[in-house]
């Protein structure tokens, strides 16, 4: 639990402070238990303020974690910047999506329920203000994309973030099951490709993007 050095933020510095340790308690609960069964008094109770001191910045857990999701965003984006920097081929790139995910995690699981619920939580203003964060990581991503691959058109770099986050949304899921399916996938050899490892398969996947984009150059 984060102990706070003042009873009632009243100062700016101490209002954003104070923010910052919700969304930090937040970050911290959606990585120990996931993201989907954290709920706003349990964030409260992290940040060692009442939930009423949460509802002063936040309306809602959505509103929390979209903001989170947003940051997240703006983060992948940072680290791609930071590893594709030079031309490079397709499966080297691949790789340096997969792992700048997989350096996330809190990310890969915000992105399975940004769509499905978080954005349906919040006001219309505060999506859009998640938008406008996540459409300025796509075109960070993009930028970096066309760097290390020149042929690469911009629509097909859009596409290929588009299939990489989704793709990662669903495998993050499926490398990281709750403790039951966890069991089955141990003892029934008929669910046992389910229990793949996060980072090589979505490297596989989005190497396979990459080749098909690569191919349709040459069509």
């Amino acid at each position: 639990m984060t102990m706070q050095p003042f009873q009632r933020a009243r100062r700016p510095e101490h209002k954003e402070q104070r923010r910052r340790d919700i969304l930090e308690a937040a970050a911290t609960l959606g990585l120990r238990d996931g993201v989907r069964p954290v709920t706003l008094t349990e964030i409260a109770a992290e940040a060692g303020v009442h939930k009423s001191a949460v509802l002063r910045y936040f309306a809602s857990r959505e509103a929390v974690f979209l903001q989170l999701t947003a940051d997240g965003w703006q983060d992948w984006a940072t680290g791609v910047e930071e590893t594709l920097q030079a031309p490079a081929d397709p499966p080297a790139v691949a790789a340096a999506l997969a792992a700048a995910l997989a350096q996330r995690p809190l990310f890969c699981d915000l992105l399975a329920h940004a769509q499905l619920n978080l954005e349906r939580g919040v006001t219309q203003e505060q999506v859009r203000d998640f938008k406008v964060a996540a459409l300025d990581a796509v075109d960070r991503i993009t930028h970096a994309l066309i760097t290390a691959l020149p042929w690469l058109t911009r629509g097909q770099a859009v596409d290929v973030i588009a299939g990489t986050t989704a793709m990662a949304a669903q495998q993050w899921q499926t490398s990281n099951p709750p403790e039951s399916l966890a069991r089955l996938y141990a003892e029934d050899p008929l669910f046992a490709h389910a229990a793949s490892e996060f980072t090589p398969r979505l490297t596989r996947l989005v190497t396979l993007l990459l080749t098909g984009a690569a191919a349709s150059k040459c069509e």
